[in-house]
């Protein structure tokens, strides 16, 4: 498998939970490692932590909610760096509110973190993907980016939105030397949950049940990584909640009535 020794790697989403884990992993790998969040303080905590491994890990802060503040992050990355070799679109949010009491403005606050933000950063970082004749990017989705769920309506789609741009980007530049790989977790022991946005805007607070139980983000961000190096291009993470991926692609009646008995709360 390919190593990504002395290899630029750009990770967002890495001042906790999937991000920071594969920082470590990168950075014990002998990679430069850029890490991106909108936490300057646990950025810095990350950097200090991962000191004893490697020297070359760099924080960058910016909001991915801000697209003048992705483009900016974009331009100093390249400006400072020279290229990225490796971009991990992993940061987000999550959502807790049904559609109807949803506005439209959070539905696109979430569409910017999520789908837009990894978009503007694809596009700064691939031309010079394509220069090299090398290039990978890893896009971390959802299980509720396969199906739709209740309190997912916003995140679900930005998650479903990533597969129709990233396969498209791959199938115009795997000539070009271009590997990419659409992760989708199902349950994963972050604080994705605590931060999700309600109807008003304001974070979820509470550490969702199934959340609490799944697997470890070290375990994720290991799969994520030998499944970017194996060159796979569609991948699931995670425990028995990946059942009901398989149960909505061949069994879908049986899928629409599961999800159909589950009342939103």
């Amino acid at each position: 498998m390919e190593s990504y020794r002395n290899r630029i790697v750009w990770i967002t989403g890495a001042s906790s939970g999937i991000g920071e884990a594969l920082a470590g992993l990168f950075a014990r790998e002998g990679a430069k490692v850029i890490i991106s969040s909108h936490e300057a303080d646990e950025l810095e905590r990350v950097r200090k932590q991962l000191e004893p491994l490697s020297r070359e890990v760099y924080p960058v802060v910016f909001n991915l909610g801000d697209p003048r503040a992705v483009q900016s992050a974009a331009d100093r990355v390249l400006d400072e760096h020279g290229r990225v070799d490796i971009l991990m679109n992993n940061g987000g949010i999550s959502q807790r509110s049904t559609v109807i009491e949803t506005p439209v403005e959070l539905d696109r606050r979430i569409m910017e973190i999520d789908y837009f933000s990894g978009v503007i950063l694809t596009k700064a970082v691939l031309p010079g993907m394509i220069k090299n004749g090398w290039g990978r990017i890893g896009v971390t989705s959802s299980i509720s980016g396969k199906f739709g769920f209740p309190l997912r309506s916003a995140y679900g789609a930005a998650k479903h939105a990533l597969f129709g741009f990233y396969g498209s980007l791959w199938a115009e530049n795997s000539r070009n030397g271009i590997g990419v790989t659409i992760f989708s977790p199902g349950r994963v022991r972050t604080n994705i949950s605590l931060h999700a946005l309600t109807k008003d805007g304001r974070e979820h607070g509470r550490m969702d049940a199934g959340q609490a139980g799944g697997i470890s983000p070290e375990k994720c961000a290991r799969k994520m990584i030998r499944s970017m190096k194996r060159g796979r291009k569609d991948v699931l993470i995670g425990g028995r909640e990946l059942l009901m991926v398989w149960i909505h692609k061949y069994c879908k009646c049986l899928f629409y009535r599961i999800v159909g008995k589950i009342k939103p709360s």
